[in-house]
């Protein structure tokens, strides 16, 4: 294919952010234009991304629609391409950003154009970042990202925006500083910063220790892992719904997929040296905050711990080194990308109507909305990860792949799938049982036809992949199985030279 399909659907949202720049300032007309546009925008980039999917060879490890032009000084090449882990990442991306777009529209009352803009400009950011096969790139994207999410944190928030917004970009700033340093030290060793290249050439044992560890800083802020996940709890409770959707369902991710790309793929003899640590941080995740989830009582916090829970289970399977722990990792991290924004949706939806995230404020829901109550129960069922949601499968891979590695690691775990069905059938419970006891509820209605809309499609991907997750493993396969090999080989290639 010579149509530069990845950089169309990194650029085509910042294109589309552009022209909403440029429409008329009469406040109702230019919100209108606004909305259309963006629309527009993000449902073309989705079918995009869909054909590019539908192009891809699952059947070769190889990076595939590669496009590569030297950039500064003849030795940063600007280079995108995607394998079978990166395309599922940016299907993802450009699901989830219209669902945003929809859900901003009745929610967000002030500059609504404004805050269009930022979420068109951040799915640019997020491509970018699972497209890009050069380092100096990948962290431009990386770094970039934190702008439009800061923004959208600080000026559309709640009461304490500023200090959540304040707090989520340090954090993850100053996590990723010590990655620039590893990034040009790899080209002082290298002499490139091609990923593909890189593989290649091998960085030797003394360096990658560090180097490791300066990358670890920035993907454990990013994901993220216990205990610099002090940030995403607040920035949750702040962000509006549609900041708070795009924040659990894909920023998070680009945590885990480093990992993946950099951490597996650069190396691999250091990956292996540290396991007891990401083990032990990763069970303390899942066990720590879960129990920090049960003592909450806004709903947004709840389900930004259990987010931290979670994504103890992808750091665990991911570095297992095996096929049924990094599957299980990707797919865990794709479901929660699917549950995660659809429970943030479902806060958003009581949040408009009554301006309460308090599980104090609700009960009885049932009575009044039994379409809303159906799709909630569905949503928590998959983050408790019963068997028929796509919670379950990447649970149930990823304790299967540590089992074989570490059985007490496993059986730790394992408490979490208990803890998180217990967190979220005791909001379920809270929220949606009871009598219907205060006034003010009993006036708001059930959830709208867009909402409908938003929330019958996430359930029926949950259900379907919990059933059927073929076409995610499918597509994965044989770049999960490449990157195993790749480290297997490397590591026996060390002992054998002991």
């Amino acid at each position: 294919m010579n149509f530069p399909i990845l950089s169309s659907i990194t650029f085509l949202p910042l294109i589309g952010a552009f022209f909403i720049f440029l429409t008329r300032s009469e406040k109702n007309q230019s919100d209108k234009n606004s909305i259309y546009l963006s629309l527009f925008t993000s449902f073309t980039n989705f079918f995009l991304v869909l054909f590019l999917w539908y192009s891809f060879d699952p059947t070769t490890y190889d990076f595939q629609f590669v496009e590569e032009t030297t950039w500064i000084s003849g030795f940063i090449k600007f280079k995108f391409g995607i394998d079978g882990i990166s395309i599922l990442f940016i299907l993802l991306t450009a699901f989830i950003t219209p669902i945003c777009i929809i859900s901003c529209i009745n929610s967000i009352k002030s500059r609504l154009k404004e805050f269009l803009i930022a979420i068109l400009v951040l799915e640019t950011f997020m491509i970018g970042v699972f497209c890009s096969l050069d380092l100096v790139i990948f962290y431009l994207f990386f770094e970039a990202g934190l702008i439009p999410m800061f923004l959208i944190i600080g000026i559309w928030g709640g009461a304490r925006k500023v200090y959540s917004a304040f707090k989520f970009f340090l954090f993850t700033l100053l996590g990723s500083v010590l990655m620039l340093v590893a990034i040009i030290a790899i080209y002082w060793i290298t002499g490139t910063t091609d990923v593909v290249d890189i593989y290649e050439i091998k960085i030797p044992k003394e360096f990658q220790y560090l180097l490791w560890l300066a990358f670890f800083s920035s993907f454990a802020v990013k994901l993220p892992m216990w205990p610099v996940h002090t940030w995403l709890p607040d920035a949750h409770v702040e962000a509006p719904t549609a900041g708070s959707v795009i924040l659990a369902a894909i920023l998070l991710k680009m945590g885990g997929y480093g990992f993946l790309r950099f951490s597996l793929g650069m190396f691999p003899l250091a990956s292996e040296y540290f396991v007891p640590l990401i083990f032990a941080l990763s069970v303390i995740a899942i066990i720590y905050t879960s129990l920090v989830a049960l003592m909450q009582d806004d709903m947004k916090k709840l389900i930004a711990y259990s987010s931290v829970a979670h994504m103890g289970f992808v750091t665990m399977g991911i570095f297992t080194f095996n096929k049924q722990g990094i599957e299980g990792s990707m797919i865990q991290m794709l479901s929660h990308g699917l549950i995660s924004a659809a429970l943030f949706l479902c806060v958003g939806v009581l949040y408009d109507r009554t301006h309460s995230r308090l599980i104090k404020s609700y009960g009885g829901l049932v009575h009044i909305l039994p379409k809303y109550s159906f799709v909630f129960m569905i949503f928590a069922l998959g983050t408790l990860g019963l068997p028929g949601t796509s919670g379950f499968v990447g649970e149930f891979l990823v304790l299967v792949g540590t089992f074989k590695v570490n059985f007490l690691v496993a059986i730790i775990g394992s408490l979490g799938v208990i803890l998180s069905a217990a967190y979220m059938l005791w909001l379920y419970k809270r929220v949606i049982f009871g009598k219907l006891e205060k006034v003010e509820l009993k006036k708001i209605k059930d959830i709208n036809l867009s909402e409908s809309g938003i929330l019958f499609v996430l359930a029926a991907l949950v259900i379907f992949f919990g059933f059927y997750p073929d076409p995610f493993l499918e597509t994965m396969r044989v770049s999960v199985d490449n990157l195993i090999n790749n480290y297997n080989l490397e590591i026996n290639r060390s002992i054998a030279l002991k």
